[in-house]
């Protein structure tokens, strides 16, 4: 599999301090630079960009995966299985709230994944997952 190349995401979020604190101290991630108005992270070495936006009522949606209700948008990274498991195991004792406590999707199959979803301080939904074998990302 090829190298990766980082990506870029920018996220709004109505409370900048509070998900200064959330992405900094809860999920680790490095800071960078930042402003009044928006703060960068590394996100497992892809840059995050959390913008300040006000506000909004708009309810979270969800579509049906596996018997779940995943949050739509959401957005994560892809990281090595022991990776997931150590970082799963992290969220769990500083009491993350799952919308998606994480587990194992096609177990024993095609595209065997462990994954998890929870919520940022300002509602937007995160997914982490792994793959047991990462060429299987793509596979059908």
């Amino acid at each position: 599999m090829q190298n990766i190349t980082p990506f870029h995401i920018a996220i709004p979020v109505h409370n900048l301090d509070e998900c200064r604190v959330f992405y900094r101290d809860v999920l680790k991630c490095e800071e960078g630079r930042s402003s009044d108005h928006w703060v960068d992270f590394s996100l497992f070495g892809h840059q995050l960009v959390i913008h300040y936006k006000p506000k909004s009522d708009v309810a979270l949606h969800t579509n049906p995966v596996d018997g779940k209700n995943v949050p739509v948008p959401h957005y994560g990274v892809v990281l090595p299985w022991d990776t997931f498991k150590s970082f799963s195991e992290s969220l769990k004792n500083k009491g993350i709230e799952f919308v998606i406590d994480p587990y194992i999707r096609f177990e024993g199959e095609v595209g065997e994944q462990a994954t998890m979803f929870f919520l940022d301080p300002a509602g937007n939904a995160l997914e982490f997952k792994a793959f047991k074998d990462m060429t299987q990302l793509f596979a059908k």
